[in-house]
């Protein structure tokens, strides 16, 4: 279980371990938190530029996703909620994600998340993009 000031992450006994597919079961945010809700952020640098490969995406979209959230005095440890949209999934590439994950979060809980594969983003060559909603 990890806990922070604004919210709490748990995997309720009797629902299997998805540590290993980089997420958490539930979330539960105190009422009086401030709430920051942070549009998909793809995998292009601050020069609109794309790269072909699926896991630099993923590792640029969690940092374009880190700079949202720095703007507004806040950081990864506060994100208890992601959607993440993939362009034709694979274990292989949820492997690329989860191994982004861990890079990011470290060893601790990462957040609830839904995944969901898409045939296609909004800018061609686009593989990744992931929203987030964070609790300070």
């Amino acid at each position: 279980m990890t806990q922070s000031t604004a919210f709490q992450l748990s995997n309720p006994q009797g629902l299997y371990d998805p540590s290993g597919n980089g997420y958490s079961h539930l979330a539960e945010v105190r009422a009086d938190s401030r709430l920051l809700f942070i549009a998909g952020q793809g995998g292009e640098d601050s020069n609109g530029q794309l790269s072909p490969s699926f896991a630099e995406q993923a590792r640029q979209a969690l940092a374009n996703l880190e700079l949202a959230l720095a703007s507004k005095g806040a950081s990864l440890a506060q994100v208890f909620k992601l959607t993440l949209l993939i362009v034709e999934h694979s274990e292989t590439r949820l492997g690329q994600w989860v191994a982004e994950a861990d890079r990011a979060w470290g060893p601790h809980m990462k957040p609830t998340c839904t995944l969901i594969p898409v045939p296609r983003l909004a800018l061609d060559g686009m593989l990744v993009e992931v929203d987030a909603v964070a609790a300070l």
